[in-house]
């Protein structure tokens, strides 16, 4: 009974991590990796590109008045004391400030889908308040940013910066951001938990890409894994589709 309460303790803080990092960002997506070019191709100094970050996720955040979508949920478990498997399905309605859930389907273990799948929609509701937004938030506040590269993309040009938490709280990330050089959204972020959520988490590894949608960068896929101290390993996945936006106003135009 023990070593279950710390399994299911660990698969828990490992979603609701994964929530709490995606459910502040209004602005993103992510391609495959061409070669990183040198600094000399840069156009813009490392300051201005994070002041262009912060200032367009604001002004998107302030024109993002509604959409719709819908998100697979994927949970899949692999060690003591059994392997769990589960998938839900929900639609997402956003108003702003809030968001409506409704589960249309779900199947497989019970556990996964009451424990975690429902805890992660209702640890979202949580991290949007404004406080913890503000602690979460891609800034200097929280972020220390060095210049990496600059990469050419489909979609177009792309910094790549390092983000390295000034405190060590476990929701907040350290890692990697792609930032899209035309519209200052971010477009990826790869890396790990500053603080690990709990001793039972013995690793954690964590993706997050983005998609445009008319004017607006919402996620689009997100993967966690983890490596649970009793053997296992959780790994688990949110897919976003069907994007439709339902209201919102124009954004400042930029230079």
């Amino acid at each position: 009974m023990r070593r279950h309460f710390q399994l299911r303790t660990a698969i828990y803080l490992t979603v609701f991590l994964c929530g709490l990092l995606c459910a502040h960002a209004w602005t993103q997506r992510g391609p495959s990796e061409p070669a990183i070019s040198s600094i000399e191709r840069v156009p813009l100094p490392l300051e201005q590109i994070v002041l262009n970050l912060r200032e367009r996720n604001a002004q998107r955040a302030a024109a993002l008045d509604g959409f719709v979508g819908t998100r697979v949920y994927r949970m899949q478990y692999r060690g003591f004391p059994s392997d769990r498997d589960a998938e839900m399905v929900v639609n997402v309605t956003y108003h702003s400030p809030n968001k409506q859930f409704v589960v249309v389907s779900q199947k497989g273990s019970q556990f996964v889908i009451d424990r975690v799948f429902k805890k992660l929609l209702e640890g979202e509701q949580e991290a949007a308040s404004t406080e913890n937004r503000r602690r979460t938030e891609l800034n200097t506040e929280n972020y220390d940013f060095s210049f990496v590269g600059y990469e050419n993309a489909p979609e177009g040009g792309q910094y790549i910066l390092d983000l390295r938490p000034k405190t060590r709280n476990k929701f907040l990330c350290r890692g990697k951001i792609w930032v899209d050089a035309k519209d200052f959204a971010i477009v990826r972020i790869e890396g790990e938990p500053a603080k690990n959520p709990s001793f039972w988490i013995k690793k954690t590894e964590i993706e997050h890409k983005y998609v445009k949608v008319n004017d607006f960068w919402l996620p689009a896929e997100d993967h966690t894994e983890s490596i649970i101290r009793l053997g296992g390993q959780a790994t688990l996945s949110i897919e976003y589709r069907d994007y439709r936006i339902t209201k919102s106003e124009p954004l400042p135009k930029t230079n």
